[in-house]
This record gives structure tokens, sequence and C-alpha cells, in this order.
């Protein structure tokens, strides 16, 4: 793998050196409406408490409620938009925890909040690192949404070791 210096990746604003633990972001937020949940739900997880008012309010629900799937979804957009693309983000090896601690209903505000908890380079891919991080969404009450903790891999930004005066004068001009 060619490794990606600073200034062949100029939207890049945030490397793995840049992410100290204890930093916590606000990510934004969105709301979802009855009809995105029922889309998303139709496509991915067509439960009848996710499809419709009736059945929503006939489950432990009370009302049409978005599938926790949907929910980490939008919390991933929030990521994204709001934090990922402007990182030397490389994916993610996976989660550790995934939690749906209250319903998602239509027209509720969700915020997402990621803290950093922990960073360490990774011993066989010296040219990335690891931080692993909680993703908390919550609603317009205050109440928690959501609760994911994992890892996700980020490019470390590559420092030129210096050239010794000899490399220089050595050099051919030009190179």
């Amino acid at each position: 793998m060619t490794a990606t210096t600073p200034e062949q990746s100029p939207h890049i604003k945030i490397w793995w050196e840049d992410l100290e633990i204890g930093q916590v972001r606000d990510l934004g937020s969105l709301s979802p409406t009855k009809a995105e949940i029922i889309a998303f739900a139709s496509q991915f997880d067509p439960q009848p408490f996710h499809l419709s008012e009736e059945a929503g309010k006939a489950s432990v629900f009370g009302g049409l409620s978005a599938s926790g799937w949907h929910t980490c979804a939008m919390a991933m957009r929030l990521m994204v938009t709001n934090f990922l693309c402007e990182t030397s983000s490389l994916g993610s090896p996976g989660l550790e925890s995934l939690k749906w601690t209250k319903p998602v209903y239509p027209g509720d505000v969700l915020r997402l909040q990621h803290t950093i908890t922990e960073k360490r380079a990774m011993s066989k891919r010296p040219d990335v690192g690891l931080v692993r991080t909680v993703w908390e969404m919550f609603n317009q009450h205050g109440d928690k949404v959501l609760h994911m903790e994992g890892y996700g891999m980020f490019r470390r930004r590559e420092l030129e070791p210096p050239r010794s005066t000899a490399a220089r004068v050595a050099a051919p001009p030009g190179g």
C-alpha cells in the first residue's frame, strides 16, 4: 500500500495523530419522518410496528417506530457527513457493543455525540492507527436512543524523515 501524505490528500484535515482520548464531538442532528421510517423498514426491516401506525400502537412501542437498523444508519450518516469526510478514515473492523435504548418515533430530533475512549497504533500496519469510540444518540428530550462502541481505522500522517546534509549534497540537481 502506498502511503498518502497530507499534501496528496488536501481534503483530509484530521489524521490519527489528531484524535485524542477524551475528545467529544457533537455530530449534528436529524429528524426522521413517518415516510422515511416506513420506506427504510419496507426495504430492510419489514416488521409490522415499523410499517404502520396501527401495528405500532398494538406493539410495546405504542406507535410507529423506526427500526434500530434505521437508527444506526442515521447515526452513520451524521458521522460521515460531520466527521469522517474530513478524516483519514479507512473504515472499521467492527462494533463491540450496540444497544437501542429507547424507540425512535417520526418527528424525533436525534443528536449524535462521539467520544474517543482509546487509541493505539496497529502493530502489523504502522501506517494505520485504531481509535475506539462511543457513539451516543439522544432524542429531543435528552433520552439516549442508541449506544454503540467500536473501533475505527485511520491513516497515520506520514512524516518525512529529515534528509542529512550529505544526502542533499550528493543528490543530483532536481533530484
